[in-house]
């Protein structure tokens, strides 16, 4: 016993030695950072010039700090995904030491747990993980302060290119480090934000079309990468709550210091922190004003329509009750897009057209926007243009463009403008703008086009050209400041209740989705107040537009094989109207109703107006409507030597020549793939069950029928046109009776349906003459006999793909792609 505590006091010397080699041995940041250049700022950075790292001063240990990642420099490809300015994930976190090492730990604001109870806090962080994202090595120590070599955190994938390139299947890529390096010029520190970019190089094996297209040496992607360090704001903000009512975007966390009275989920809005000057005036001046950086990159005069487009936003804040609390200006010189403390809209270039978008950087603690970030695709403007090519045939004297084209364009971007930022601004989509005489610019606005008294297509009044009311009421719920004592949630509930008492309507993406979509009133790229009686109207546009089809509508010098392109939008100009009417048959109407609020929850169509809506689908499907004019088939040749058909194209069964049949069968498939979707096929079932009157699937289908397939087939071109028809009739049926998430009735019905038809067409191959119409029926009764028989390795003929349609040409459409991400 006595050995065992005489050694140790030896023990403890010997610890106590080795504790004080390595604290002398571990230099001081001066001591280590000797000869490297300093960045002051929020997080001190060292830049090594001779070993091209750099070094990261961690002075706020066990300090919330939020981390953001970004691409300042994309690929250039819509299909691939990777743009310029686009914003990776936002994360708060701490930096932690252990030792000789510092952990960057992310905390997860999903579970928390509002108190000031620490043990009860202390429940919900340790039942539910957390992640650490980096762990750093002690390299130097001074005080409170630790510097760690950040090089390899800076230089790697962390935006996920490479599983970006491989999801995408362009090719199997991988970072090279021999080729990435820090970007300097974009490198730089400020007190609240320290802001890092890095040039990063991808190497492999280019396999597919899109990377091939835009990279100069596809084997090696060369891209930007940024991060920022972020100081989060102070605790003087008040989060809002959410109502489905009001047209803003949620965000929600658990909260398990709840009461047991209480919802145990808490829900608030996204929205920039705004406070008046004189909170007691009805109208006051911000403390500090909502300011928007146009990207100086942009050409007038797209720029000036920008600006414009940007600043309607002013008239909404202004009915908040605030005077000059929206502003918008162009980036000033030398300021960097991707740095925190600017809210920009970024004209991003790209090989082919694509989605805007509307980004946010939040607080994920409290909803507090920090950054708002715009991406503007700039071929947008350029579909305008091929729009008005094809309607209005401007090119009588062959190259001059008329203004009207340029003014429909910059019409459009103002609009898009406005739209994009309102996403930063906390908002959702509003598809029941247009019912509403355009009470948002949160709708998808197709151009407004009429035919004059004297028959020529008018664009007096293309697009929007204010601010909504809908947006002013948006604005009001999410920026009102009430004076002290104010029952906010009873003053916010005042502003939708006055909402719904004008009539306006709020129905945002889910619900006013084409496939499947219930709401006969909130539809995408739609107009008018009734979608049976506009599909009708643009049918008419349409016809006018395809009967003076000519040379005309391309500019001169230019191959007439041109002509298809401009022909696509024209031919397909009822597309978005069509989804719109369908959503009628077997619609729905409802509102986010809350109780109490005296909305009416629900309501079926009344029979009349889905019989309206069906009528006019199925004059879609007549031949009068997919003919085109021999004139226009003479003068569309093959695609000209040095250019190639792409999927802005009709698909064509022709070879190299211009198809007639394929844009009838696209037309067609795009009317019945949406009058046969198996969810509306479903509620056509039930409601009829419910009442009578309803028109029933059965009803629909046999007014399909009777309208293509019974109908008399007529000779040459027209006759062809109804039998491409029938066929895409016929498929979407064995499409709906063989859906595997069809209800059981739906199925029955098809499949009746399918045996009726199989039968008359047997029957009337012995009532016809002429061989080509035989043939036609003989096929079909075959095609319905190997269906039903199930003969695995027979492959029904798919109906012809629409080309490339939105936005704004359907065609693809990503989930949130122009839309509100956090």
């Amino acid at each position: 016993m006595y050995k065992k505590l005489l050694l140790l006091p030896i023990c403890i010397c010997l610890s106590f030695g080795l504790w004080a080699q390595v604290q002398i041995g571990t230099p001081t940041i001066e001591q280590r950072t000797i000869g490297m250049k300093k960045l002051e700022g929020y997080f001190p950075l060292y830049w090594d010039k001779d070993n091209g790292g750099l070094w990261l001063e961690i002075d706020k240990l066990d300090q919330e700090i939020l981390y953001v990642q970004s691409l300042a420099g994309g690929v250039g490809s819509n299909d691939i995904g990777l743009d310029r300015g686009q914003l990776g994930k936002s994360r708060i976190v701490k930096f932690q030491r252990v030792g000789n090492k510092v952990l960057m730990v992310q905390p997860n604001y999903k579970y928390r747990a509002n108190t000031k109870n620490k043990a009860e806090k202390q429940a919900v962080e340790l039942a539910f993980a957390q992640s650490v994202l980096w762990g750093f090595q002690v390299a130097a120590v001074e005080g409170d302060k630790v510097l760690v070599e950040a090089t390899r955190f800076f230089l790697r994938d962390a935006h996920g290119v490479v599983n970006r390139l491989k999801s995408k299947k362009q090719g199997h890529y991988r970072l090279d480090n021999t080729r990435s390096a820090f970007y300097l010029p974009r490198t730089k520190n400020f007190p609240k934000n320290t802001e890092v970019e890095a040039t990063l190089t991808f190497t492999g094996n280019a396999q597919g079309k899109h990377i091939r297209s835009v990279a100069p040496t596809p084997g090696a992607v060369t891209v930007r990468q940024h991060y920022s360090l972020v100081a989060l704001p102070d605790n003087k903000y008040k989060p809002r709550q959410f109502d489905p009512r009001a047209g803003f975007s949620r965000l929600s966390y658990v909260d398990y210091a709840s009461s047991l009275n209480d919802r145990i989920v808490k829900n608030m809005i996204p929205r920039h922190r705004l406070k008046k000057k004189n909170p007691q005036a009805k109208i006051s001046e911000p403390i500090k004003p909502i300011v928007y950086y146009i990207d100086p990159g942009v050409p007038e005069p797209i720029r000036s329509a920008m600006l414009e487009g940007g600043r309607w936003w002013n008239q909404a804040f202004e009915a908040a009750g605030y005077k000059n609390a929206f502003q918008v200006k162009v980036l000033p010189a030398g300021a960097d897009p991707m740095d925190i403390r600017y809210n920009v809209v970024n004209w991003v270039h790209r090989s082919t057209r694509g989605w805007s978008y509307g980004a946010t950087v939040t607080d994920p603690r409290t909803g507090e926007i920090m950054k708002g970030h715009v991406t503007l695709g700039s071929l947008r403007l350029r579909q305008d243009y091929l729009i008005a090519e094809g309607l209005l045939a401007p090119y009588a004297n062959g190259t001059k463009v008329p203004e009207d084209m340029q003014k429909i364009a910059l019409a459009r971007l103002r609009q898009l403008v406005a739209h994009e930022i309102g996403h930063t601004l906390g908002l959702s989509h509003n598809f029941a703008s247009s019912v509403n005489k355009r009470a948002s610019v949160m709708d998808y606005p197709h151009p407004l086009v009429k035919l004059k008294g004297n028959g020529a297509i008018g664009w007096a009044d293309v697009y929007d050209t204010n601010i909504g009311n809908w947006d002013k009421v948006a604005i009001k719920y999410g920026y009102s400041e009430f004076l002290p004592n104010t029952d906010e949630k009873k003053a916010l509930n005042k502003i939708l209740n006055d909402a719904i008492k004008q009539g306006l309507y709020y129905i945002s993406d889910a619900d006013a989705r084409p496939m499947g979509g219930a709401h006969p009133l909130a539809h995408l790229w739609d107009n008018g107040t009734n979608a049976a009686d506009e599909l009708d109207r643009i049918m008419k546009v349409r016809a006018k537009a395809l009967a003076k089809f000519s040379e005309k509508n391309i500019r001169m010098g230019e191959p007439m094989s041109h002509l298809e392109d401009v022909l696509v939008p024209v031919y397909l100009l009822h597309r978005y109207q069509v989804e719109a009417a369908s959503k009628v048959v077997g619609g729905l109407y409802y509102t986010y109703a809350l109780r109490g609020d005296q909305q009416q929850v629900t309501r079926i169509v009344p029979a009349k107006e889905q019989q309206k809506a069906l009528k006019a689908l199925l004059a879609t499907l007549e031949p009068k409507a997919l003919v085109l004019p021999e004139k226009t088939l003479k003068i569309i040749p093959p695609k000209a030597y040095g250019y190639s058909r792409n999927h802005e194209n009709f698909r064509a069964r022709t070879g190299v020549a211009f198809d007639p049949l394929a844009a009838a069968e696209t037309a067609a498939s795009i009317t019945l793939k949406m009058l046969l979707h198996h969810e509306r096929a479903a509620r056509l079932v039930q409601y009829h069950a419910r009442n009578t009157k309803n028109p029933g699937l059965q009803q629909v289908i046999t007014q399909l029928i009777e309208a293509t397939v019974k109908s008399n087939i007529k000779q040459g071109y027209p006759g062809e046109v109804q039998k491409v028809v029938n066929n895409t009739v016929l498929y979407q049926l064995m499409q709906l009776a063989n859906h595997p998430k069809a209800a059981t009735q739906v199925k029955a019905i098809a499949t009746y349906e399918l045996q009726g038809m199989k039968e008359w067409f047997k029957n009337k191959q012995t009532s016809v003459k002429d061989r080509a119409t035989k043939a036609h029926y003989f096929f079909a009764a075959s095609e319905i006999e190997k269906f039903q028989k199930g003969i695995i390795k027979h492959k029904f003929t798919a109906p012809s793909m629409p080309p490339a349609g939105s936005p704004i040409g359907g065609g693809f459409h990503p989930r949130n792609a122009c839309g509100f991400k956090k």
